[in-house]
């Protein structure tokens, strides 16, 4: 097989979350255990670092990984979903996994495909452990596909367990409350393993501390370890002055995710790597600030507040659920522009209207949609959003909506595409950079 033909062969033969939502879930670890099994459990055989949450953990999991590689590790990163590129979810050292390496052990796996009848995830999860195993890893950042307590990543025994924070998102999945939510997340907790919160939440502080108890796991929060004195933040750099509580020294970062929200995300990567000095990682605070000035270049993550081109301003965000519409919120009220304009596609198993109803009323909007079948129709979409005062046109591809987007704007004004990590994976970048020069 070529790679496009393996590729095709992993897109249609396995049950894919992304393309048809809950029914690609199994609600245990069974096929995991098998096909880890199966390939001599690699997931024994290196040192982990598990990630989860409702919002950030993408962010967290690529900053973790830029500074252990920066301190000299060899780290591995296996993060979902990808926006370009299959092999964009497992990575060393920056570096994706080959396309020879992926067609060699999806031949391995088949008779292991044929038997079990794998989701995409489960078989994505083994193949990223069979990776890191192979390449001998120091250390490997894994961060949690969905929820934490069935996902398929929670077969390891990491050195350190993280949950970035806990909000509504596949509640037709994980449960209709937050306190329900907090308790699938907490599944990643294990016994005696050191966990870091990067938020808590009142309904979901005692969960935590709960299942902590439960495990006689160390508990440490983020927000009992630092605060965040003040920021600011220019096109490409974030810039932000924290206090530590233990010593109330003022220590002050430069990131190049220049969103506000990575702000929060930042307590928790500190927290995090203190638990990881406290281990004997031989990480300085060197190592720290400069892989954060440079996470995107290290391990190539995108669509955070990425600003693609200028005149007008145009930014990708993956915010898609209420409490990552809010953070782009809160991002717009510190940008200067003239008119905004929003692309916006959805797919219909998110809470759709708590997402519209945090939308400016006076923005100009392209309702669209990607191209996957849990997508939202964009006349369905549009339709909502008039409930909610929001009007503009339908359009059937992003890129034909950025186009028409570029033809009305000025130059001072400002195109946002959010709503979905599918929709801002579709964007053709190139294109969008080079138009209208």
């Amino acid at each position: 097989m070529t790679y496009q033909d393996t590729i095709d062969y992993l897109f249609t033969r396995l049950p894919m979350f992304s393309r048809i939502g809950a029914a690609a879930m199994k609600k245990d670890l069974h096929n995991t255990i098998e096909l880890c099994a199966s390939l001599g459990n690699p997931h024994h055989q290196f040192k982990s670092i598990h990630v989860a949450g409702t919002n950030g953990k993408g962010s967290v999991s690529h900053m973790l990984a830029a500074v252990l590689q920066t301190a000299g590790y060899k780290t591995g990163l296996y993060t979902s979903p990808h926006l370009h590129d299959f092999r964009e979810r497992i990575k060393i050292n920056g570096e994706m996994i080959s396309e020879e390496q992926v067609i060699d052990f999806t031949k391995r796996i088949q008779p292991m495909i044929d038997e079990l009848e794998p989701s995409f995830f489960e078989i994505t999860v083994a193949m990223a452990f069979d990776y890191f195993a192979a390449q001998h890893v120091d250390i490997a950042v894994i961060e949690v596909g969905l929820g934490g307590r069935l996902d398929s990543t929670n077969i390891i025994t990491p050195q350190l367990c993280v949950i970035t924070n806990i909000g509504w998102d596949h509640m037709n999945i994980l449960g209709n409350s937050l306190e329900e939510i907090a308790f699938e997340k907490a599944g990643i907790i294990k016994n005696g393993v050191p966990v870091v919160i990067g938020e808590t939440i009142p309904e979901s502080k005692d969960v935590f501390l709960q299942k902590a108890k439960d495990c006689n796991a160390p508990l440490i929060l983020a927000q009992k370890e630092y605060t965040v004195e003040g920021f600011n933040s220019s096109e490409q750099m974030l810039h932000v002055t924290l206090i530590e509580k233990s010593t109330q020294r003022h220590l002050q970062y430069d990131l190049d995710l220049p969103g506000l929200y990575q702000t929060k995300n930042l307590l928790t990567v500190l927290t995090a790597l203190h638990q990881l000095q406290q281990q004997q990682w031989n990480i300085s605070e060197q190592h720290i600030q400069t892989a954060l000035k440079q996470t995107k270049q290290i391990n190539g993550l995108i669509g955070r507040w990425e600003i693609i081109r200028h005149n007008p301003t145009l930014v990708l965000d993956v915010g898609h659920n209420e409490d990552g519409v809010k953070q782009i919120i809160r991002q717009l009220a510190q940008c200067t522009y003239k008119q905004l304009h929003i692309i916006i596609g959805m797919v219909k198993d998110k809470e759709i209207s708590k997402v519209l109803a945090l939308l400016p009323a006076d923005a100009v909007y392209y309702f669209t949609r990607s191209h996957i079948p849990r997508a939202l129709p964009e006349d369905e979409l549009k339709n909502k959003a008039l409930s909610f005062g929001l009007k503009g046109e339908r359009y059937s591809d992003v890129n034909k909506a950025i186009s028409e987007a570029l033809e009305n704007a000025t130059a001072k004004d400002l195109i946002l595409v959010c709503g979905s990590v599918f929709l801002v994976g579709e964007v053709d970048v190139k294109k969008s950079e080079q138009a209208n020069r």
